[in-house]
């Protein structure tokens, strides 16, 4: 019995480490010989303001079950955010289908300006100070994957200095 309740408490501990946000969600409909079945995708965002974020889609036919599962995949996809400060370390411009988005480092003070599902993600993040514009699309999926691949897509000044063979100035 201790047990069991000690188990609970640790999937606790590490749930709660992690905060979600749902992006969107969204109706589907199927149409069939006796009538709609409606299913539901969820849009998930997981971070812990601290350089981890993560993104997942669940669909299922009740939307508390498309959150879950949503969430569980948010959490298996988790990346570490390059960071300088409460911003990134370098612009970039970044591409998911038809959603492309724009992130350029801001001085401290400036405030995470952002919108839609980019702002989602990049909170999650814990970027603070940010310069982002989602451009072409505003599909919530395609805009919050084009984000994420940005984020990958970050290099931090140590990994590109050993990738040209030099040496840290400092």
């Amino acid at each position: 019995m201790n047990n069991e309740k000690l188990e609970k408490k640790k999937e606790e501990s590490a749930t709660s480490e992690y905060d979600e946000r749902v992006v969107s969600i969204t109706r589907c409909s199927k149409v069939v010989k006796g009538g709609r079945n409606f299913s539901f995708r969820a849009l998930v965002a997981v971070g812990n303001r601290n350089g981890r974020v993560g993104l997942g889609v669940g669909k299922a036919n009740e939307v508390a079950d498309a959150i879950r599962k949503g969430t569980e995949n948010a959490k298996k996809e988790m990346i570490g955010v390059p960071m300088s400060g409460s911003t990134i370390t370098h612009a970039i411009t970044s591409k998911y289908r038809s959603g492309k988005i724009m992130m350029r480092p801001a001085s401290r003070g400036t405030g995470l300006i952002a919108g839609g599902a980019m702002r989602a993600v990049l909170d999650l993040a814990g970027i603070h100070d940010i310069l982002a514009k989602s451009l072409g699309s505003s599909n919530p999926v395609n805009v919050a994957k084009a984000t994420m691949k940005g984020i990958e897509s970050l290099r931090n000044k140590d990994e590109i200095l050993a990738k040209r063979g030099l040496k840290s100035l400092l």
